[in-house]
């Protein structure tokens, strides 16, 4: 596989050599151009023999003579305009000769366009996504357990090398220059504001109040000392220890029954109460300028506390370890979900053609977007490379690569150039 031509560095100036071809594919492309080369001129010499034999002759060798005399011309010529492509044939500067060496920019001008008009555009792009089907190669590929279990692996692993290459310092710089200077220009009160409203209005925090009341009945059945005590601790000195006991454990039954109740009754003054306060909090952060100036004082005090950044890498690290482990292991939580998922997916490529049509849809208008925008940069290399490369070095190397081909033409000169030698000295012979 021979390399292909590359542009030298922003720093160098002058003509860039091309790399350095593969050697051994370089031999065979030499070997067959100068086979056909030989072949080439060993039917002009043969040609040139044919007309010094038959020279002066006439009757069928006249024909034979016209023929091989038309045949050297031919040959003669096509040699000329292949040689004049590479290079002055016989070193002479004839004009419009060697017209790679020193056209060579103009050419790359024009391949430059030559792809652009003919290649880069958007009907043939989209043609070209669509013939590909690639939503449904991509469902038959991931359908093989191996393929699956491929991605999930290299996905793994890549995943896993990127959150060893994030340092303690790299979160404590994101927190400290970026998240908090941020946190800091945003107005805290809006967003609160707006939260609490979307709660309130769908009911979302119910379950957490509902959680709260079933922990709470939990722990006052089961800790009834503690709860007595803690009471004990505020009661007056001088009340007997009786008296005491019976406050306590009547204050315990209550407080029990207040939460039972609160616990079924969804309706319950308390609950009532709490959205009530709730709702006006929302109200208050988004409209009230008292609240909302101390909700951004207890936004500010919170993000100039130094324990902000030391929680944030605490945070991290756990979070860090946890998927570290997961993803290290073939068996874990990540790797067997991310397993399930493309499995699912596969089979929604393969059974879902509204799907294919979609993401094929996606995949041509991203491939016609990225043209579009970058279409002219990626064609402009043509002409940036080719203009950097060394002339003559370009013409050996295009020679090396098409010249076997182009001896044909020298070939099919020859050939056509006796074949019309004859038919001329045959209209000459009519004519007289």
């Amino acid at each position: 596989m021979t390399a292909s031509p590359t542009t030298a560095p922003a720093s160098r100036t002058g003509p860039v050599p091309l790399l350095t071809p593969d050697p051994g594919a370089d031999e065979a492309r030499r070997r067959g151009l100068r086979q056909m080369r030989t072949l080439a001129v060993g039917l002009l010499v043969l040609a040139a023999c044919v007309y010094v034999a038959t020279l002066g002759r006439d009757g069928f060798w006249g024909f034979v003579n016209a023929g091989a005399e038309a045949s050297m011309v031919g040959a003669i010529a096509d040699w000329f305009a292949v040689t004049a492509l590479f290079k002055h044939p016989l070193g002479l500067p004839i004009p419009h000769t060697a017209l790679v060496p020193k056209r060579k920019d103009e050419l790359g001008k024009g391949l430059e366009e030559f792809v652009g008009e003919n290649f880069l555009q958007e009907e043939i792009i989209r043609e070209r996504v669509a013939a590909a089907t690639i939503s449904a190669r991509v469902g038959d590929w991931l359908a093989d357990p191996a393929n699956a279990r491929r991605v999930v692996d290299e996905a793994s692993d890549v995943a896993a090398i990127a959150l060893d290459k994030v340092r303690d310092e790299h979160v404590a710089d994101l927190v400290t220059h970026a998240l908090v200077p941020r946190f800091r220009e945003e107005p805290i009160s809006p967003l609160l504001g707006t939260m609490l409203m979307e709660v309130l209005r769908d009911d979302l925090h119910h379950g957490l109040v509902d959680l709260a009341l079933d922990e709470m009945h939990r722990w006052l059945m089961e800790n009834p000392d503690t709860f007595s005590s803690v009471l004990e601790e505020r009661a007056p000195w001088w009340a007997p220890p009786k008296l005491n006991d019976a406050v306590t454990s009547r204050l315990h039954v209550q407080a029990l029954a207040w939460l039972e109740d609160i616990r079924h009754d969804p309706h319950h003054r308390a609950r009532e109460a709490l959205d009530s306060m709730l709702g006006q909090l929302a109200t208050d952060l988004l409209h009230d300028d008292q609240t909302r100036a101390r909700a951004e004082a207890l936004k500010e005090r919170l993000l100039d506390h130094p324990q902000v950044v030391t929680t944030a890498i605490s945070l991290w690290k756990a979070m860090r370890a946890a998927l570290l482990a997961s993803v290290r292991d073939r068996d874990g939580a990540v790797r067997v979900r991310l397993l399930a998922e493309l499995n699912a997916f596969s089979q929604r490529l393969r059974e879902e053609p509204a799907l294919r049509e979609r993401l094929d849809r996606y995949a041509a208008d991203s491939a016609v977007f990225l043209i579009g925008r970058y279409g002219a940069e990626l064609t402009t290399v043509i002409t940036h490379t080719i203009e950097r490369w060394d002339g003559k070095e370009a013409a050996r190397r295009i020679e090396l690569h098409v010249g076997r081909d182009l001896q044909f033409i020298r070939i099919n000169g020859t050939i056509v150039g006796g074949l019309v030698g004859v038919l001329i000295h045959a209209l000459s012979l009519l004519v007289h």
